[in-house]
């Protein structure tokens, strides 16, 4: 069951994590790199700073025509501790030979404790990462434009099945392992960010709607808003639910998407450096800039229908909706026209928490057993959900072209 717990907690990366491509800043940038990794830093506003090492190296392979070729080389290039493949272009092969190296701060013993707060956790991991990382996505201005309009909004459940690989891989007992396949997946992730960063702008359909003063997709403040909607988000959610987090085990759980954030590119005086310090970026760069968008709504829409295909009768549109306001709140809910749901809505917001409380044995009662039923069975099709887009190998790719078609 803890392997299914682990499959599950990322697909919620999968609708909204990994495709680290967020919202604008509602505030002037004020965070101090006081409070992050290393203590220091420059200050600069991440609204302005993007990727320059790896976006230079795509766009050289990309005007010599070797995107395609690139991908094929990198396609069975999956374990961390795994030599790179021959015949890479010399550029990339050194670029990756340095994005690949865990930073010098790296805990192995924290990472210990991660693996011990996401056994225990999965599951509720996953419902958090899909009901609010991934619809809370939907909500974030630029993250919902961007991928609309790039590859990934073509076809969302693909994009959905290779991003839901990070939140499996960092849930792993070796992600950042030698065998294990974290360090691959975020830096193939970076990959594809940089081919967004090239490509989109190209793109007419989502230049003619880019918030003004947009250069860029995808900045170092839009990684670090999506990033907050994942282990901060996750953490609030745990607060909210009255579930106590061993302080070593929650440390261990940051610090294993620490190290995530600075092998997808995020610079480390970026990164907080404690739950506190999360805590007071998260509260200036992604709870002002939730706001609706035409995009938003579509791809929330598509989200929602994604259990129909596999006649999971429970992950209907209707219980996902209600999943999601229970999680967002009724004022996203509004925004992404989810009416609400009139059995599951009232029974989540009774319910649930006793019933998170009964399973971590602080309740011995409270929950009707048939909500009790209908939650474990919610939380079973869910795993099955998420088994059934993993059970493939999945191979993150840097895209070679745009969304060709809208709905």
């Amino acid at each position: 069951m803890t392997q299914l717990n682990r499959r599950t907690a990322l697909k919620g990366g999968a609708l909204g994590a990994a495709a680290l491509l967020t919202g604008a800043q509602a505030t002037p940038w004020t965070w101090s790199p006081a409070g992050s990794v290393p203590g220091r830093g420059v200050g600069a506003d991440p609204a302005g700073v993007w990727d320059p090492d790896c976006d230079a190296v795509i766009a050289d392979l990309a005007k010599r025509g070797q995107l395609p070729r690139v991908n094929a080389l990198l396609k069975h290039w999956t374990k961390n501790g795994q030599p790179l493949p021959a015949g890479l272009p010399k550029d990339l092969r050194d670029f990756l030979t340095e994005a690949r190296r865990l930073p010098d701060w790296t805990d192995h013993r924290k990472l210990a404790a991660a693996v011990k707060f996401n056994e225990k956790r999965g599951t509720y991991l996953g419902v958090i990462y899909g009901f609010v990382s991934g619809m809370m996505s939907t909500v974030i201005p630029r993250e919902a434009r961007a991928v609309y309009y790039s590859k990934g909004g073509h076809d969302l459940k693909d994009r959905i099945t290779k991003t839901a690989k990070l939140g499996y891989d960092i849930g792993t007992h070796n992600a950042y392992a030698p065998d294990g396949e974290m360090v691959v997946t975020c830096v193939k992730t970076r990959l594809a960010h940089s081919g967004v960063r090239h490509l989109l702008p190209k793109s007419p359909h989502w230049s003619g709607g880019a918030e003004s003063g947009e250069k860029l997709p995808i900045s170092q403040a839009d990684m670090m808003v999506t990033w907050h909607s994942l282990p901060t988000s996750a953490m609030r959610q745990f607060r909210k639910w009255g579930v106590p987090v061993d302080p070593a085990e929650g440390a261990g759980f940051l610090h294993s998407w620490q190290l995530a954030a600075h092998l997808l590119g995020i610079k480390d005086e970026y990164i907080p450096a404690n739950w506190t310090t999360a805590e007071s970026q998260a509260g200036q760069v992604l709870d002002p800039i939730l706001a609706p968008t035409t995009e938003g709504r579509k791809l929330a829409s598509m989200l929602l229908d994604l259990g129909y295909h596999l006649d999971l009768t429970i992950l209907s549109r209707g219980v996902l909706g209600a999943i999601t306001r229970y999680m967002l709140g009724d004022e996203i809910a509004g925004w992404l026209h989810i009416p609400r749901e009139p059995v599951w809505s009232p029974l989540l917001e009774t319910a649930w928490g006793p019933y998170v409380l009964v399973r971590e044995g602080l309740l011995t009662g409270g929950v009707p057993e048939q909500a009790y039923w209908l939650f474990d069975e919610f939380l079973r099709q869910f795993v099955l959900l998420y088994m059934s887009e993993l059970r493939l190998p999945i191979n993150i790719e840097i895209p070679v072209m745009n969304n060709p078609k809208y709905r």
